[in-house]
Order: C-alpha cells, then structure tokens, then sequence
C-alpha cells in the first residue's frame, strides 16, 4: 500500500536541528513539560518580582505546592532542563563518574499565557543549547553558532552578538544573523536591517551553576534559546506561527 504519511513540518526541524548538534559533540536531551518554580524560575536567577512570573504570563497549576520547590508550572522555556541536567551531572562529577566539558541541546514544547497572533502562540516549540567547562566564553558561543545556522540554512551565516538582559546569563546578549536571503545587503525578510534577530544567549550565571552545584569559580558556561517556529518560518518562507498549530494537512503535505 502506498505511503501518503508526511512529516509535520517542525517535526522536520527538530530534527535537522538535533542531527546538526549531535554532529557538533552535543547530547540531545528533554525534561518535564509540568515544573515547579524552583527549576523555572528560581534556579535560573528569576527574581521573586520578575514580570514573566506572573499570571498573565505563566499557566500556574491547581497542584499541592511543595516545600521545596514551589507552585507547579507549564514550562515557560526549555530552560529547566538546564538546571536538571546540570545538577545530576555535577553529582556524577563528585562520584568520579562524569567529567566536564558539559554539552546538550534541549527541542521541546514551553508555554505562555499570552494571546496568540501571527507570531506568538500559548504552545510553541523551543531549542536550548548549553555548554558548560574550562575557559568557555563568548567566542565559542558565536562559533558554534555560525556554525549551527550555516548548516541549517545551508549557506555561510554570519552571527552578531548585541548586548541584551536575561536574568540567567551575566553578560546577556541577543543573537542576531546576516540575512540568509540577501546576505546583509537589505531586504524584506531582515526589513531591511541585512540582520535578522534570531535568539536569547549569554555566559551562564554564576548563581545558575551554583544552584546546579557547578564551582563557578573554576567552570564557565554559554547557553543560548529561541523559538523552533521562528526558525522554520524563516527556512519555510511561512509568515503566520498558527499555520504550524491549525490542522490543516494542506500545509503538512507539502513537506
């Protein structure tokens, strides 16, 4: 019997985007989509009175809060995956059983309590990327980025790193690309910039790896984030993030 099945084209992505990182000596790893704040938020140097911490932004749960690690959330990032991750392997440090350097790459589902448009959505799909050992710094950040967009749009990107805030990187900046399209010389896609904003990436925090047990005196880290949907709608030419949500297998078949 003929095979008419498709793949949905974000399942494509992740993927290509796992293929391309497993390539670069990443392990590609999930975690729970229902958290607590603990690993959320507070792990991650999210202050108790942080805008993204309250209702209209985070879908908070009717669960018993524990004593520990506080309200339950729907993920609001991949994030949490970090501080998960982080805290077993430095355990496995301690025992003798693991050694740094540290290197995953985290695909998977956050939510938002926020309306949706031609750009956001309450479900969307994010790529978190860290790397954790001696001597990491900003220019290993940009390598391995440069690298990851060449591959994923199959021609030589150039990345730019301008400098941003995010509680849980110190420096924080915001990862910017040369067009794919008209290579930087203006255009619709970049709105004429030649520069298209891509992601969220700085050194990791010192009180982040100190929460994760990670000696920040002696380990340095780059973690970057972005969205799975704004990668494909900029590889797809796809200019609505419903299209990916909606159903519609007119869409789905032409991948």
């Amino acid at each position: 019997m003929e095979n008419n099945a498709h793949a949905h084209p974000i399942s494509i992505l992740i993927n290509r985007i796992a293929e391309i990182f497993t390539s670069l000596g990443f392990d590609i790893v999930d975690g729970p989509e229902l958290e607590r704040e603990w690993f959320n938020f507070d792990a991650l140097n999210v202050p108790k009175d942080h805008p993204a911490r309250d209702l209209q932004d985070t879908f908070y749960l009717k669960l018993k809060e524990d004593e520990k690690y506080g309200k339950a959330v729907m993920r609001t990032h991949t994030s949490p995956v970090q501080v998960h991750y982080m805290t077993e392997f430095a355990k496995l440090v301690k025992e003798g059983k693991k050694d740094f350097p540290l290197a995953i790459c985290v695909p998977g589902k956050t939510f938002r309590n926020e309306a949706t448009d031609a750009t956001h959505e309450a479900q969307f799909y994010q790529v978190e990327g860290l790397l954790v050992g001696e001597n990491i710094s900003l220019a290993n950040l940009k390598g391995v980025l440069e690298k990851f967009f060449s591959e994923l749009f199959e021609k030589k990107i150039d990345v730019m790193l301008r400098s941003s805030f995010f509680p849980f990187v110190e420096p924080g900046v915001e990862i910017a690309m040369k067009c794919f399209k008209c290579d930087g010389a203006g255009c619709n896609i970049c709105k004429k910039t030649g520069w298209i904003e891509i992601m969220g990436a700085g050194m990791v925090h010192p009180n982040v790896l100190e929460n994760c047990g990670i000696d920040s005196r002696k380990y340095t880290g780059f973690a970057f984030g972005g969205g799975i949907e704004r990668l494909a709608m900029l590889k797809y030419g796809i200019n609505d993030i419903r299209l990916f949500h909606n159903g519609d297998l007119r869409m789905v078949n032409q991948f």
